[in-house]
């Protein structure tokens, strides 16, 4: 399944005109996606574009990690496009038939250590998230990022002992942020969002742990023409622009 996502090819969804079509159902114009806590910024931009090229069309999110949405996806949860953080998440959508199509694989992100502002605790390495006394926070294992942080922890030949395991990237930057923990591992973007709220140490063998985001439209979308709209703006130039600014890498 994996390289049946992976070799997508994005040819042939260059952006198209997109023009707005009413319906007598009040909400036709109401596109819900539901995207990894990661893609915050990039997506919020995507729509605020989205919808100035979509006079009319609304779009609403819930982001959060990527397994809790795939969840609440498969319980019946109504949505109309899903972006995940990764492609294992992604898969088991594929396999609860939840998708309208192919799902295809628009930015990529690597992980990252952040720690208090300034650095009180000197951390340089992964290794040093080891000593005594120095509190980590990661994701679980079950989320995206806590997937990764598993595989540079085997890659690194490290074994972390976290005080705790969080449910998306940004519970784990917030603990940070707000002081509740020394350091943690989240992905460079969200490290670049924060800004002077955390320091940054990045991990060398990060590059060997690509974390792809593949994005779909659902089958039980009510609006199925706008949902793939939204795919196609997504990995067009629109969506390449502000996924660069957020500081993701090409798919």
């Amino acid at each position: 399944m994996k390289s049946r996502i992976l070799t997508v090819l994005v040819t042939g969804l260059t952006l198209p005109a997109l023009v707005s079509c009413g319906s007598s159902d009040e909400n036709s114009d109401v596109l819900r996606v539901y995207a990894a806590a990661s893609l915050k910024a990039p997506f919020t931009d995507i729509a605020q574009r989205f919808e100035e090229a979509n006079p009319g069309v609304s779009v609403e999110f819930s982001f959060a990690g990527s397994a809790d949405l795939g969840a609440q996806l498969e319980q019946g949860a109504p949505a109309d496009v899903f972006a995940s953080a990764d492609i294992r998440t992604m898969e088991i959508a594929v396999d609860a038939g939840l998708l309208a199509g192919e799902p295809v694989p628009f930015a990529t992100n690597t992980l990252t250590i952040v720690t208090e502002p300034g650095n009180p605790r000197n951390i340089a390495s992964l290794a040093d998230l080891t000593d005594e006394g120095i509190s980590v926070v990661v994701c679980a294992p079950q989320v995206p990022c806590g997937a990764a942080t598993t595989q540079l922890e085997e890659a690194a030949g490290t074994d972390l002992v976290p005080v705790s395991e969080e449910s998306s990237v940004t519970d784990v930057l917030g603990k940070v942020a707000s002081g509740q923990a020394d350091a943690g591992l989240v992905y460079v973007t969200d490290a670049i969002g924060a800004g002077e709220k955390v320091a940054t140490v990045p991990v060398p063998r990060s590059a060997e742990i690509v974390n792809v985001y593949p994005v779909a439209a659902l089958r039980d979308s009510r609006n199925p023409d706008r949902a793939d709209d939204f795919v196609r703006f997504v990995v067009g130039s629109e969506g390449r622009a502000a996924l660069d600014e957020a500081g993701f890498g090409a798919a």
